[in-house]
């Protein structure tokens, strides 16, 4: 996608510090961190939403889930824990329609999340 602010990270047209990248994603802090520690991983395939992930994706998304545990690793937030995120349309809070996984850490997070 041309417009797409992800697709131009993993493309470099966007400066971005990347601290963790396979051939199925990359993980990068967010530029608006709502916790001490807020990363995103984002698929190198354009998938606009979670709703847009059919059977044909169910790797992708175990792939994903996996690269969390790496990133709490990298990050230092496996213990005490962290919170994973993945908002879904207007409603659900997405900006950025390129599909991603919010890792937010470093803090207690409340709930009901807001």
């Amino acid at each position: 996608m041309s417009n797409c602010i992800f697709c131009k990270i993993m493309s470099k047209e966007i400066p971005s510090t990347i601290f963790y990248e396979d051939e199925l994603c990359i993980a990068f802090d967010d530029i608006n961190p709502q916790a001490p520690v807020h990363v995103l991983i984002v698929p190198r395939e354009h998938v606009a939403t979670f709703n847009d992930l059919g059977e044909d994706k169910k790797e992708l998304i175990a792939h994903l889930c996996m690269v969390v545990n790496k990133v709490a690793e990298i990050k230092k937030i496996q213990d005490p824990g962290y919170r994973i995120v993945i908002n879904c349309n207007p409603a659900g809070g997405q900006m950025v329609y390129h599909l991603h996984v919010h890792v937010l850490g470093g803090r207690h997070m409340s709930w009901p999340p807001g």
